[in-house]
């Protein structure tokens, strides 16, 4: 592969333009299809398969009008005091105007809901008082009804005896007598006749109006069955200076698009009156459109800094923070550019152009110190760089491939959005090691001599770069720095104080990391200063934390029921969810037109991410044959809790496996790259310290507060739930890189006959200086994103800035040197048979520079490329 590399090298050096060329083409086509293709993306968060998820698909089905996506705009006075009669209006106009947009299902008004519930107990003792007084009525004229059937009976009893005697009369023959005798009845029975006639009309008016009562009284039952079901919720506050309008859309919040929520947001501002005020929670005012904001900014100018420092010149420095915006521009732009086909959560595109800047500034940097340093030793042009793309290439090449492999394994565990994360995150590393590759040697060739400045040129001893062709050097010379002093030999002269003192400082930092509780973000972890963190907290403040995150119970219905049945069982049902720990209310919302379906609101005590919410979840999952047996009701829970408890409980499940893959892939490439047992074991127990470490402080800063006001967490909660497998995808990868870089240059020494514990010192001194300025540029980079404008991104920047700062600088720079001192040359042992087997890597290109002759540097000198 070395080989292979120094060939790309120098072709790429020699067809510069060509290079040039065909990456302004690639960076136009991909800028094309960002334009053309980018799609929605969303801070929302599901896994296909959880209980949660399938709820919400069943719900979907069974009962459409309970789904889509909830946004919450909450409505306040400027002075705090209540409503004024136009604000309520203003209120009711917005909601009436939410309700006609297109992307918008219903947005009820808050101020008519609450005056329903205030005017419920007067209306149903209203209510009361109609019936008793229809009762009485009822009964009054069931009275006088029973009266004058009673007195008419008389008269019919005599009808029906003269009615008898005639009918004897003609049996007796007696025709002329009986047709007298019916002549003289007639009259009577026709006013008996129309006196029942007035009895039956008066018969069905009452019955009509038992019937009129019972229904009345059915309603008021239902009546009183809302209001119970409907204690302790408010639509606005006790004090009338604050109300909220929860806004459901037709499609989820994944797929509503931000021009509808911008829509939202202008409707509601163009309804606002003097002296109301509308907050908007994330749901609706989220906009990720923007990845970079002025952190990240400042992360990139930090690393320029680093890069002017080391390299000397604006050139030189400016070069890799070039690659690097090739890379992430390719890479993070091809990741936007799916967005449009693949559902893509925000984080990750942020999470690529975050490793792509870092890695790619680095892996470039890496191939122009080795350039630069063969140009001050004498190699030529041409020569040095396919030099340095075959050696220091191969190890950028061998250690992006670790990078690589760490983020596409997080395709493992099965979860879509996670495994879109990794390979967006791994595509752009890989862009970015082309871009080192490729990009970087056709540039170095464009510049010429111009990498190095004068006084680096004058400081090895040489004229300048003009005259340097003349001065070469023998092949395969190689410019050292060997310090009197390094803090390499301070750690191999103390070692077991730099070994103990490095593990205690980890082992201490890693102890908050056994409390260590995982969920997603919800609006109070939104900046203080945002409209979604004012909406969160003002709903908290006037209704309760619950109501930022109810859950959805789904009520399965025994099959029969009807009317006042549906409602008495619903209330039962009511009752005992109300009855539960850590529920404030439990309320009715809607039933499905064939009556099997219901859907109750289940408001907690506390918030989204609280752990009592939490528990409340588990507890309603645990007593669901328990309420079925006292209710008769099947029931299964959905919402914003249960869905981010689920998807936390299945990235929990799949972390062990994701770190046995990581764990298991580190311990055979190093064996490979180091041809030795003890090495790869040092190597992974340090990234477990360095891990552990950073999941420590990540807990005590994101989740207990500690150092909260320094990092802007003004209220602490659960850490990021695919956080972990993050840090350990990305960690390992670079701290592979580390390893590789430092301790290749070790292996190098000792195989060149140096003493193992000599080697050590040597090793870490040929490597020390890139590496340090690559780990403060990632550091750097990363720890630009730690007060990025996107809050779900500022853990994942710290943990990674924090981890690569520990691995880097406590670990590859402090215990494994000291740790390799003590071991000696048995850190090196491996089993011959073991080491027949393994092929050899040569991760350094050491056996390129061998094979280098003579002939090929004359012909570069005779190119005369400057």
């Amino acid at each position: 592969m070395a080989s292979l590399l120094y060939r790309l090298g120098k072709l790429a050096a020699r067809k510069r333009w060509w290079f040039v060329s065909a990456w302004l083409v690639i960076m136009v086509a991909v800028g094309g299809s960002v334009a053309a293709f980018m799609g929605t993306l969303s801070n929302s968060f599901t896994i296909p398969g959880t209980p949660a998820q399938a709820v919400a698909d069943e719900l979907q089905e069974k009962l459409p009008d309970a789904s889509g996506g909830l946004g919450t705009i909450v409505f306040t006075t400027a002075d705090g005091t209540a409503f004024t009669a136009k604000q309520e209006d203003a209120i009711a106009k917005i909601s009436a105007d939410l309700t006609e947009l297109g992307a918008v299902k219903r947005a009820t008004d808050p101020v008519d809901l609450q005056a329903s519930l205030d005017t419920a107990p007067e209306k149903i003792a209203d209510g009361e008082e109609k019936l008793e007084a229809a009762a009485q009525k009822l009964d009054d004229g069931r009275a006088e009804l029973d009266a004058g059937k009673t007195q008419l009976e008389p008269g019919l009893q005599q009808v029906r005896a003269a009615e008898a005697q005639i009918e004897q009369l003609e049996a007796a023959g007696q025709t002329a007598m009986a047709e007298q005798a019916r002549a003289q009845l007639e009259p009577q029975r026709a006013q008996l006749e129309a006196a029942q006639a007035q009895l039956d009309e008066a018969e069905q008016r009452l019955e009509d109006g038992r019937a009129e009562y019972e229904s009345g009284v059915a309603d008021l039952e239902a009546a009183k069955l809302q209001q119970q079901s409907s204690d302790g919720l408010r639509f606005v506050s006790e004090d009338g200076s604050a109300a909220f309008v929860q806004v459901q859309f037709e499609q989820d919040m994944m797929s509503v698009s931000k021009e509808d929520r911008e829509q939202v947001q202008q409707v509601t501002e163009a309804g606002l009156v003097s002296g109301l005020q509308a907050e908007y929670s994330k749901d609706i005012v989220e906009d990720i459109s923007s990845l970079f904001g002025a952190a990240e900014i400042i992360g990139i100018a930090v690393a320029a800094a680093v890069l002017v420092l080391m390299l000397g010149t604006l050139l030189a420095a400016g070069l890799p923070l070039l690659m690097a915006l090739v890379g992430v521009g390719v890479g993070v732009g091809g990741t936007m550019a799916l967005s449009g086909v693949v559902e893509m959560s925000s984080v990750s595109p942020v999470l690529a152009l975050m490793l792509g800047l870092a890695v790619g500034i680095d892996y470039s940097l890496f191939i122009v110190n080795r350039h630069r340093t063969q140009l001050l030793s004498g190699v030529p042009l041409i020569e040095s760089i396919g030099r340095a793309t075959g050696t220091s290439g191969n190890a950028v090449l061998f250690a992006g491939l670790t990078v690589i492999i760490a983020l596409a394994a997080l395709a493992v565990p099965g979860i879509p959005f996670l495994t879109v994360l990794g390979l967006a995150g791994a595509a752009t590393v890989a862009v970015a090691v082309v871009v080192a590759l490729t990009l970087t040697p056709a540039l170095l060739a464009i510049m010429g001599r111009r990498i190095l400045s004068k006084r680096a040129w004058a400081k090895a001893g040489l004229t300048g770069p003009v005259a340097a062709d003349a001065e070469v050097a023998a092949p395969g010379h190689e410019f050292h720095n060997d310090p009197k002093r390094s803090w390499g030999k301070s750690v191999t002269k103390h070692p077991w104080l730099a070994l103990i003192a490095g593990v205690a400082v980890l082992g201490v930092m890693a102890v908050p990391a056994a409390g260590l509780r995982l969920g997603l973000p919800d609006g109070s972890s939104e900046p203080a200063d945002s409209t979604a963190y004012r909406s969160y907290t003002q709903l908290g403040e006037n209704f309760g934390e619950g109501i930022n995150g109810p859950l959805i119970v789904v009520a399965d219905l025994p099959a029969g029921l009807e009317g006042a049945e549906t409602d008495q069982t619903l209330l039962q049902l009511s009752q005992e969810l109300r009855a539960m720990d850590h529920v404030s209310a439990a309320v009715p919302t809607g039933t499905s037109q064939d009556g099997r379906t219901a859907v109750l609101q289940v408001i907690p005590e506390e918030g989204p991410a609280a752990e009592s919410t939490e528990d409340l979840v588990h507890n309603l999952r645990a007593e669901t044959d328990a309420l079925e047996e006292s209710t008769g009701v099947g029931i299964s829970v959905t919402g914003q809790p249960p869905m981010q408890i689920d998807v936390s409980d299945k990235l929990a499940d799949a972390m062990p496996v994701y770190l046995a893959i990581v764990i298991g892939l580190s311990l055979i490439l190093l064996l490979l790259v180091f041809r030795s047992i003890l090495v790869p074991l040092l190597a992974t127990a340090g990234f477990l310290l360095s891990l552990g470490a950073s999941f420590g402080a990540v807990v005590a800063i994101y989740q207990w507060g500690w150092l909260g006001n320094l990092f802007d967490v003004h209220d602490p909660g659960p850490i990021l739930s695919f956080l972990p497998m993050i840090m350990i995808g990305v960690l390992f990868g670079l701290a592979m890189d580390y390893q590789m870089f430092l301790v290749s240059g070790m292996r190098e020494s000792y195989a060149h006959g140096e003493d193992a514990r000599a080697a050590v010192v040597s090793g870490f001194n040929h490597g020390a200086k890139v590496v340090t300025a690559a780990a403060i540029i990632m550091v750097s980079v990363f720890a630009g994103f730690i007060f990025s404008h996107l809050t779900m991104v500022r853990p994942i920047g710290f943990a990674l800035a924090l981890g690569v700062l520990l691995d880097a600088f406590v670990v590859r720079m402090t215990l494994i040197p000291a740790a390799m001192h003590l071991f000696g040359k048995a850190a090196w042992w491996m089993p011959r048979w073991l080491d027949k087997i393994l092929p050899d890597v040569d991760v350094e290109g050491a056996k390129l520079v061998q094979r280098v002759d003579t002939p090929e540097r004359d012909e570069a000198l005779a190119a005369g490329v400057r």
